[in-house]
């Protein structure tokens, strides 16, 4: 458990306490997952297990999974893309960021279901749909990543598939390796886009970032530890407050989704993203942060909360944050990015 000085580093620039509030019996996977990564409690506290067991038999998890066919995929076998966002490929990632149990039988089916259709001859995880074959021309940044991400959470990091994807997107990055590149999609080094006219893609570093990361640092190589340096610097190239990132097609201003904070997170990242991924990569203490820190803290109202400005309604197999109140999932992800930055 931190100490209350610890803790008071960062709730004390909070306007309220959504502690109580994020802590009550209204969403168990929202409990859960605050136990775990804002109290630090361990994976066999007997309240972790409990809010967990929970959430599990509760929505939104207990209705993604009923959606489930028996043999691992939604909505249609195959490679699982579309339709977003309720097919194999959102499902899965949407469970990790709701923190469903990856020893859950029907979570690891979904799985090895994935990495059976979407595993492509490059080692990266493809964005294909129904029967198509997964093809190298067709790995992106923003899909291996959210896909790795959510495996190794899920506990498939030893998976020698998985593996494969890491070293792509390590590769992908920086340009080493024998990966070879395609005009078509991803291109790289570096994180070019043919969707962003070839250009480094914000969107997409934010989640290879997120899923480097998520190696724990004693089971990085070399070469994942020399991408995560690259996609940290990359992110901090420009101020995080203002999303200026490479824009293709003759885009002169930012997405104005990057300022719209949102959960679950798709292949559109915010600017609470870019700083998830910079502190969860070790560099949370880094000055280049601080804009897109007071950023972060001017949207918050009154009593220390955050509203879901993006929330995929009537996309998913049910909805989250139904109405326009306060976001226990948003102001989850504000409080977890403060306490990091807090903590570097």
């Amino acid at each position: 458990m931190p100490s209350p000085t610890w803790i008071g580093r960062w709730r004390g620039r909070l306007k309220g306490d959504p502690l109580p509030w994020l802590l009550d019996d209204a969403e168990p996977a929202v409990r859960h997952r605050v136990l775990r990564e804002l109290l630090d409690r361990a994976p066999d506290d007997a309240a972790v297990i409990e809010a967990q067991a929970q959430a599990m038999a509760t929505d939104p998890i207990a209705a993604i999974l009923a959606a489930q066919d028996p043999e691992g995929w939604w909505v249609r076998p195959g490679g699982g893309y579309s339709p977003k966002y309720a097919s194999t490929v959102w499902s899965l990632i949407f469970l990790d960021q709701l923190g469903a149990d990856g020893a859950d039988p029907r979570i690891r089916t979904a799985c090895e279901y994935l990495l059976q259709h979407t595993a492509a001859p490059n080692g990266g995880l493809s964005c294909v749909s129904g029967a198509h074959r997964p093809t190298s021309s067709s790995v992106l940044h923003c899909l291996n990543g959210n896909l790795v991400r959510a495996l190794i959470g899920f506990g498939w990091l030893p998976d020698p598939r998985v593996q494969a994807a890491l070293a792509w997107e390590a590769a992908a990055i920086t340009g080493e390796g024998e990966i070879r590149f395609t005009r078509s999609t991803t291109s790289g080094p570096g994180f070019r886009c043919s969707i962003n006219e070839r250009l480094p893609c914000g969107w997409g570093a934010v989640k290879a970032v997120l899923a480097l990361a998520r190696v724990p640092v004693p089971e990085r190589t070399p070469a994942v530890s020399r991408a995560l340096d690259a996609g940290v610097e990359f992110l901090l190239s420009v101020d995080p407050a203002t999303a200026r990132y490479p824009m293709g097609w003759g885009n002169t201003e930012p997405n104005r989704n990057w300022f719209k904070l949102g959960f679950p997170s798709g292949y559109i990242a915010d600017v609470l993203q870019v700083m998830e991924a910079v502190a969860e990569a070790g560099a949370g203490a880094d000055p280049r942060l601080a804009n897109a820190v007071e950023w972060l803290l001017d949207q918050q109202d009154a009593e220390g909360r955050w509203r879901n400005q993006y929330r995929y309604s009537g996309k998913m197999h049910v909805d989250i944050d139904r109405g326009h109140g306060p976001s226990r999932w948003v102001t989850l992800r504000a409080c977890r990015v403060l306490k990091m930055v807090a903590a570097a």
